[in-house]
């Protein structure tokens, strides 16, 4: 049977892609040396070129100059979150560093140049840890104008038009609070405006300009639970409805007289496209989920980043005019060339106020009775979707016909802003009852076995499975816990200063809930933990500080419980270390398998 390295990716992605101005190559963020680095591609196909990289970070965003003679790019170290900006070459050499001042959080914007390649545009908190400013840096010059929001908003910049007059930027106050604002470059001293003041908050957030920059795209759920896809006309004010699916549209690019856009179809994404107001006849894809999408400038072709359950995330390109896809990368490991990997059913249950449920159950080969890995994803604003999810895990586990169970429970994203909303300070509370309705479904299958179920998830999802061991009265075979959070009360006040608004929103606020905090927190309840327990922590965690893991694994081991505390000296919220990563699954893997057998 194949070990688990050989269900690992060649290498990985960072969510994030971007196309030359002439449409020949690709850049993009991936660790097939061991670290993300920049690498480029052509679009034709061909042998990726590694262009910049640091032993001690790791590029996340990148964007190329209007010229194509350069990229621009951040990157942190050891996932801390802590952006710097670099300038390298498209034919390579050594980057320079565009960022000035000390480490803070610094996020390009989704098109961070003007037309002329002069000005960069990006946010950062570097003037109060609390606020996140947009700065205008005028490369030229060397010198940067700066913009503060109003109180308890978070600016995240999208770009310039292009005739260079505005800037356009997202305030967001939640996930689910998202406004418009529009700065006048021309004006010497302008003041951010909120264009969608008047329509009656929710979710504004911004996509790209139009070519001739007479407004702006956007996602809104201005018209219903879902996202739609829109466009703001500055002339008159006007929000006109593109795309209004039920369900989300989740990216959105325009090249020349194209539209392209994403729509998260319970959980698999949907490609469309639109020409001169002419639907265009789009070739299938895998069914999976786009994470990136880039469009050319003159609409021909589409590039994105595409992950199944069936087959890692990979490269790949959409012709427009000749309705062709093909994969541009091929990052299959070994095991998938000599075994079949099991593609997810989706699955529906009730909840206990009604609703249903849904859920991704994957189910190894065999008759059974099969132990369950109940998977919980992070977020909790997330959604778990067919993708080839933990470097491999599930598909390992599969084949040691160990089934996965991965719900999409309250607070999930993808089923509309009122079931994403029913979490928002009532964490360990609705969400707790969904898992516990998770269970009982899995008890009613024939070909699980009740006595043998484990629980496992990172960030929101560690949080989760610990909340499972120790408030539902099952007889759980183990837990897992990536950087998840123990207490919400210290998660809360050690939060990056930035998201406070939205910490106070979505969890609560640790001043003035500081008792329902506690009172929801797994380490409140750790005497009734009694599984074996994995936790693994990042010592540089910005999220979920290592004092979170330690407070419990002091406890539960004071108690006599099986635990695996590792802790990862190199890396913050999740894995940025290819080498780190591998090892952890690998571990869990085998931790799972033991117990599960």
């Amino acid at each position: 049977m194949p070990q688990f390295q050989d269900f690992v990716p060649r290498h990985r992605f960072q969510p994030a892609i971007a196309l030359s101005p002439d449409a020949t190559l690709v850049a993009y963020s991936g660790n097939a040396s061991g670290r993300y680095e920049l690498w480029v591609v052509p679009v034709v196909g061909g042998e990726p070129r590694r262009l910049a990289g640091f032993p001690d970070r790791a590029v996340r965003q990148m964007a190329w100059t209007p010229d194509g003679k350069e990229l621009v790019f951040s990157a942190d170290r050891g996932g801390d979150e802590q952006y710097r900006l670099y300038r390298v070459p498209a034919e390579g050499g050594e980057p320079v560093e565009l960022s000035s001042g000390g480490d803070c959080q610094r996020i390009l914007a989704a098109a961070p140049f003007d037309a002329t390649g002069r000005f960069l545009v990006y946010a950062a908190n570097d003037r109060d840890p609390h606020v996140q400013d947009l700065l205008l840096l005028d490369l030229e010059q060397e010198r940067e104008r700066r913009f503060i929001p109003p109180p308890d908003v978070v600016f995240e910049p999208t770009g310039i038009s292009p005739d260079g007059q505005w800037l356009l930027a997202a305030g967001f106050r939640s996930h689910t609070d998202i406004a418009c604002y529009l700065i006048d470059l021309t004006n010497p001293d302008p003041e951010p405006v909120c264009v969608t003041a008047d329509l009656d908050g929710g979710v504004f957030d911004p996509a790209t300009w139009a070519p001739d920059s007479s407004g702006f795209y956007l996602l809104t759920d201005a018209w219903g639970d879902f996202t739609a896809a829109a466009c703001y006309r500055l002339a008159d004010r006007s929000l006109t409805p593109i795309a209004q699916p039920d369900w989300d549209v989740e990216l959105l690019d325009v090249g020349g007289d194209t539209l392209i856009w994403s729509i998260n179809q319970a959980g698999r994404s949907t490609l469309h496209a639109r020409r001169n107001d002419t639907d265009l006849t789009l070739p299938g894809i895998p069914p999976g989920v786009v994470t990136a999408l880039t469009l050319a400038g003159d609409g021909s072709t589409a590039v994105l980043l595409i992950d199944a359950a069936t087959r890692p995330t990979e490269l790949a390109v959409l012709d427009l005019n000749h309705g062709r896809f093909r994969y541009l990368t091929d990052t299959r490991p070994p095991a998938l060339h000599v075994t079949e990997p099991i593609a997810p059913e989706l699955v529906t249950y009730p909840a206990a106020d009604g609703r249903q449920i849904h859920a991704l159950l994957y189910r190894p080969h065999g008759p059974g009775p099969h132990p369950v890995l109940l998977s919980i994803h992070g977020g909790p604003e997330a959604q778990e979707r067919p993708v080839y999810a933990r470097s491999g895990l599930y598909q390992h586990l599969l084949a040691h016909g160990i089934a996965v169970c991965a719900p999409n429970i309250a607070g999930s994203t993808g089923y509309g802003t009122a079931h994403q909303k029913l979490i928002y300070r009532d964490w360990g509370g609705i969400d707790l009852a969904d898992l516990d309705r998770t269970v009982r479904y899995l008890h009613t299958l024939p070909w699980t076995d009740p006595q043998r179920i484990a629980v496992a998830g990172a960030s929101y999802g560690g949080f989760a499975a610990l909340s499972c061991l120790a408030r539902l009265p099952y007889p759980w075979a183990a837990g897992v816990s990536i950087c998840g959070p123990a207490n919400l009360l210290t998660l809360a006040q050690a939060s990056p200063p930035t998201w406070k608004t939205f910490v106070a929103t979505v969890l609560g606020d640790p001043d003035t809930e500081a008792d329902r905090l506690l009172e929801r927190s797994p380490v409140t309840h750790a005497d009734t933990i009694t599984a074996p327990l994995y936790v693994i922590q990042g010592a540089r965690d910005p999220r979920v500080p290592q004092t979170e893991s330690d407070q419990l694994v002091h406890r539960l081991r004071e108690r006599g419980v099986n635990v695996r505390y590792d802790v990862y000296p190199d890396e913050g919220h999740g894995f940025t270390n290819r080498n780190n990563e591998i090892q952890a699954y690998e571990e869990i893997a085998e931790f799972l398998i033991h117990m599960l057998r």
